[in-house]
């Protein structure tokens, strides 16, 4: 711990104290479990707290090549030949290889935070996130739309506290133990989101997957039902829908934040690119492709009181359910079987 400053882990061995920083070795295991390598490379770190100085300690040890430190403006703080850096003269930094946030920005509650804009950088490799809730924060969603890797910093989370455990049991535990803890945790706080057309199954794949995977299950027209203190077609009409999405969009924002959930989303809570990013922070996305033949017209869905309509509807939306989903699913088999596709592909998506 000295490199670094500070400890994080204290064992008393025969009355005397001893310190260990474990978030060294835990970002280190972070990098090599996602093929990550330093050596040579150019690092950006965001922040100035004790994470930072661990990470700026673990590039060093890597090899990289240089270690750049952002702060904000007034605080000094910088191993750049150039002067101080801070969020306003990043320009000068395009060369970035990876780009590490070790502040809290962007972190639950004020998820949706985010420091910098990634276009800004062409040679990204990957970005990394110590931030665990949410597991993809804005600055994560941005690489993501770039394909890029983007790792948050749940494994490093589990990491460091297996390490930490070896210390306080005075001896090893099985490194399995890191991966096994880190998709047991992921499986339990993830969402399961289900987008599709209106009449796709959503809401009763949604209830059978929620048991399936023991999660707490979310519709969100029941909850936008219950604030509008009516029907939906009371404020959702042919164009007049603002005040419904306005609504809809809240909804999504508050619901995208909490974990261990399966959500059933309404079928144009993907209109609003906003409302996806809210609902992928903390879920998979699961698309219920039914076939068009197979979709109910009329009923209590303002916008599809036609086959027309519903037809039109189908073509303008399914592209955005193919963008926003992480898998997709089609709905025309026995429903046990596609609740434990969905299930199945859940799990495929956490495990990637």
């Amino acid at each position: 711990p000295r490199p670094i400053g500070s400890v994080n882990t204290i064992v008393n061995k025969n009355g005397r104290l001893e310190g260990h920083n474990t978030d060294f070795a835990g970002f280190t295991c972070l990098l090599r479990r996602n093929g990550i390598s330093l050596r040579g490379k150019t690092v950006m770190l965001l922040g100035t707290g004790g994470t930072q100085k661990t990470v700026l300690a673990v590039a060093r040890a890597e090899g990289a090549a240089q270690a750049v430190l952002v702060s904000r403006p007034g605080t000094v703080i910088t191993i750049s030949r150039s002067g101080p850096d801070n969020y306003t003269n990043l320009d000068r930094h395009r060369d970035a290889d990876y780009i590490v946030n070790t502040t809290p920005v962007g972190m639950y509650p004020n998820n949706g935070e985010c420091l910098v804009a990634l276009e800004n950088y062409p040679r990204l490799e990957a970005v990394l996130d110590v931030i665990y809730n949410p597991f993809r924060t804005a600055l994560l969603q941005q690489a993501e739309a770039r394909g890029l890797p983007a790792v948050n910093g749940m494994l490093m989370l589990v990491a460091q506290a297996k390490y930490a455990a070896e210390h306080f049991l005075g001896r090893p535990l099985p490194d399995a133990e890191i991966d096994r803890i880190d998709r047991e945790l992921r499986g339990k706080l993830s969402n399961l989101v289900l987008v599709g057309m209106p009449g796709s199954g959503k809401s009763s794949l949604g209830k059978a997957c929620a048991k399936l995977l023991g999660k707490r299950f979310v519709d969100m027209d029941d909850v936008l039902v219950e604030r509008i203190g009516g029907p939906i077609s009371s404020i959702l009409s042919p164009g007049n829908e603002t005040p419904f999405r306005n609504l809809e969009s809240a909804v999504a924002a508050e619901l995208g934040k909490e974990n261990g959930q399966v959500i059933a989303t309404g079928g144009g809570a993907v209109l609003r690119a906003q409302n996806v990013r809210a609902l992928r922070q903390n879920g998979v996305v699961v698309y219920i492709d039914r076939p068009l033949g197979q979709l109910a017209v009329g009923g209590a869905r303002p916008l599809s009181q036609s086959a027309e309509a519903l037809a039109a509807m189908h073509a303008a939306r399914a592209p955005l359910y193919a963008a926003a989903c992480d898998a997709r699913v089609e709905n025309d088999g026995p429903f046990e079987s596609v609740a434990e596709a969905i299930k199945e592909r859940f799990y495929e998506i956490l495990d990637h």
